[in-house]
C-alpha cells in the first residue's frame, strides 16, 4: 500500500518552556497524523546541538537532544515543580512569559516603593520592542533555552539523588558511546565550552590515564549528562511506543559526516582522517558547481575508511544499532559521499582545490547486510544534487528508495527528473519540499512568472488558481507513483515565510520555528485525510485494545525496575 506522511521536527511543537518536546503536543501530533490516514512522521536528526543550532551538526551521533526532555513530565514525576520554573528571575525560556512576569513583579515591587524594581522596570520597558522582538511562542530562542534548560535538568537530577536516584542503574541503560559523551561534555565545560582541539594535550589526545583522573574528579558533572540521556532516552520510548500502538512509522535523519568537534571525533579519532597533533588533513564539502563558483566547504572531517574496512565497520555498525532502535526507517543525509566523497585540504578557505575519493562503496553495506541478517535495511538515501552513474548503480545494489522534490522540477522543463511523469519507479520517497526548502506557499509566491505559467500549464490550471496553489501542489505530488509522499507541516498549514525551518547557507534565523497551539484545526485535518484518501494512501490501523489518547503515565524515576 501507498503511505502518506508528514515531516515535523520535534523543536517545532508548542507547548510550554520554550521548545518542542517529547511531551504531550508530541502524542497529540502522533494522533493527527492516525486521524489523517497518515502513516509516517518524519523527524530531523535528534542529536545534542551546538554553536549554530543546526541538527547537523551534533555533539555526539549516540545521544539525545537535552533541549527536547519534556520538563512538564519531570514536574509529574515530583523532580520539578511549576513554582520553580515560573520564577521569571531564575527561568526565562525565551517564549515571552518571563518578560511578562518580570514586568508584573517589579510593577508590584515599584508601587510598593522599591527603587531598584522602578530602575529595573524602566530599564525593560526602554527595551521592550528588543524583548517581544526575539521573545516569542513561536520561535526557539536558543540562548535563553540554553541557559534556562540546563538550569532546570540541573535541578531535576539533583532532586533526583535527595530522593534516592541511584545513578549506577542509569549508566547500564546507556550504550559506552553514549557515556564517551557524557564525558566529553564534562570536559567540554570544564573549559569553558572550548572545542576538544584546544583542550589540555593530554585530555585532547583522550590518554586513558588523564580521562580516568577527570572522571573522577568531575563524576557528579558527568553523572548529570547521563541523567539526562537517561531521561530523554526514556521520554523517547514511551512516544516511540506509543506511535507503534497507533500505527505510525518514525523516519529518523542522520547527517553523514560527524562534527569536528563531537565526542565521536575526540574518543575515536583514529577513525578520522587527522594528524596526530589533532587536525584533520582534509575536509568535507562538495565542488563549485553553477549554484556556488567557489563550491560549499562543509569543514566535516572525513572518515579513514580503510581504518573502518579492518574493523569490520564496527562504528558504524553501532551507530545503526543506535538509530534503528530509535527509529523505524533511517534517512541518510549526502549519500553519495559513500561511493566517492569531496576531499578538501584543511586551511583552505573554499572548496575549489578538493578532489573525488573513493568511498567504501556497497562494502559498507554488505556488513550491514551480514550484520542484520536482511538485505532490505531500512534506509533511505538521499540522492539530490548531481548524481554520476556511479552512485546510480550504488543505488540500485543496495535497493534504497531515493528523495524526489516538486520543488526542484520546475526550472528546465518537461524532461526533468523530479517532474511527476518523470519518476520511472515508485521506490522513492517524493517532497513537496524538505527541511532546507521555503515553504510550499511562500516558494510559490515568489517564483518568477515564467516558472509560474509553465506550472499552471502542467496542471490545466489558471492564475485563478493561486490561492488554491499549495493544496494543488500537495494533491500533484499525491498522485505520483512514488511509494511515500511526505509533506512538511508548514505546507499543509499554509504558512508562508514564517514557516520555513532551515535556509541553507545563512547563519542565524534558522531552526527555530514553532507551530501554534491547535494549528492542526478540524478543517485542516479533514482536508489531509481527504488528499491522501483520494489518491490511495489514507492508513487505518484497527487497535487490538483501547488506549488512553493522552500521554502514558510515566513511571517514578525512583523505581528500580525502571532502570
Amino acid at each position: 500500500m501507498k503511505k502518506a506522511g508528514v515531516l515535523m521536527p520535534v523543536f517545532s511543537f508548542p507547548g510550554k518552556y520554550g521548545i518542542g518536546t517529547l511531551g504531550k503536543e508530541a502524542y497529540s501530533f502522533i494522533d493527527v497524523l492516525r486521524d489523517t490516514g497518515n502513516k509516517i512522521w518524519q523527524v530531523l536528526p535528534m542529536g545534542p546541538t551546538g554553536f549554530g543550532d543546526s541538527p547537523y551538526q551534533s555533539f555526539s551521533a549516540f545521544a539525545g537532544n537535552p533541549y527536547f526532555v519534556d520538563l512538564e513530565a519531570l514536574i509529574e514525576e515530583g523532580l520539578l515543580t511549576e513554582e520553580d520554573l515560573e520564577d521569571p528571575e531564575e527561568f526565562d525560556f525565551g517564549d515571552g512569559e518571563a518578560i511578562a512576569l518580570l514586568k508584573t513583579l517589579w510593577q508590584k515591587k515599584a508601587w510598593e516603593g522599591d527603587e531598584k524594581a522602578r530602575n529595573l522596570l524602566s530599564t525593560l520597558n526602554q527595551g521592550i520592542d528588543k524583548y517581544e522582538e526575539e521573545d516569542s511562542p513561536f520561535k526557539v530562542n536558543y540562548g535563553k533555552i540554553y541557559v534556562s534548560k540546563f538550569k532546570a535538568l540541573k535541578l531535576a537530577f539533583e532532586n533526583y539523588k535527595k530522593q534516592g536516584g541511584k545513578i549506577d542503574k542509569i549508566y547500564k541503560e546507556l550504550r559506552p558511546e553514549t557515556v564517551e559523551y557524557c564525558v566529553f561534555m564534562a570536559i567540554k565545560n570544564n573549559y569553558f565550552g572550548a572545542s576538544w582541539d584546544v583542550w589540555p594535550e593530554d585530555l585532547r589526545d583522550c590518554e586513558k590515564a588523564a580521562v580516568e583522573e577527570f572522571k573522577a574528579a568531575h563524576k557528579d558533572e558527568i553523572d548529570f549528562y547521563a541523567f539526562i540521556q537517561y531521561l530523554f532516552n526514556k521520554q523517547w520510548g514511551k512516544l516511540h511506543e506509543y506511535a507503534k500502538i497507533k500505527g505510525i512509522e518514525i523516519i529518523g535523519d542522520i547527517p553523514i559526516y560527524c562534527a569536528p568537534d563531537s565526542a565521536d571525533v575526540w574518543a575515536h579519532r583514529e577513525l578520522f582522517q587527522y594528524t596526530v597533533k589533532g587536525e584533520p588533513k582534509k575536509v568535507a564539502g562538495v565542488p563549485p558547481d553553477a549554484f556556488s563558483a567557489t563550491g560549499q566547504l562543509w569543514g566535516n572531517p572525513l572518515y579513514s575508511w580503510d581504518v573502518h574496512k579492518k574493523t569490520g565497520y564496527e562504528w558504524w555498525l553501532s551507530r545503526m544499532d543506535y538509530c534503528l532502535e530509535m527509529y523505524d526507517t533511517l534517512r541518510v543525509d549526502h549519500f553519495r559521499g559513500f561511493e566517492a566523497y569531496y576531499a578538501i585540504p584543511y586551511g583552505d578557505e573554499t572548496a575549489e582545490n578538493g578532489e573525488w575519493v573513493p568511498g567504501p562503496g556497497m562494502d559498507l553495506f554488505d556488513a550491514m547486510t551480514k550484520h542484520y541478517g536482511r538485505k532490505d535495511l531500512p534506509i533511505i538515501a538521499e540522492d539530490l544534487g548531481i548524481i554520476t552513474d556511479e552512485v546510480k548503480e550504488l543505488m540500485k545494489k543496495t535497493g534504497f528508495p531515493g528523495m524526489k522534490i516538486l520543488q526542484f522540477a520546475w526550472d528546465s522543463g518537461p524532461d526533468n527528473a523530479y517532474l511527476p511523469h518523470s519518476l520511472t519507479t515508485p521506490n522513492c520517497i517524493y517532497y513537496t519540499g524538505t527541511h532546507d526548502n521555503d515553504t510550499l506557499k511562500n516558494w510559490f509566491e515568489t517564483l518568477p512568472d515564467w516558472i509560474r505559467n509553465y506550472m499552471y500549464m502542467y496542471m490545466s490550471r489558471s492564475h485563478n488558481d493561486w490561492n488554491a496553489m499549495p493544496e494543488l501542489l500537495i494533491r500533484l505530488s499525491m498522485s505520483t507513483v512514488a511509494d511515500t509522499v511526505i509533506v512538511p507541516a508548514g505546507d499543509y498549514l499554509g504558512l508562508g515565510a514564517e514557516g520555513r525551518i532551515n535556509t541553507p547557507g545563512t547563519s542565524g534565523g534558522n531552526w527555530q520555528w514553532r507551530m501554534s497551539k491547535g494549528a492542526f484545526t478540524d478543517e485542516i485535518k479533514r482536508k489531509m485525510s481527504e488528499i491522501v484518501g483520494v489518491y490511495g494512501r489514507y492508513y487505518h490501523k484497527e487497535e487490538a485494545a483501547p488506549v488512553e489518547e493522552t500521554t502514558p503515565e510515566d513511571e517514578s524515576l525512583l523505581e528500580e525496575e525502571s532502570f
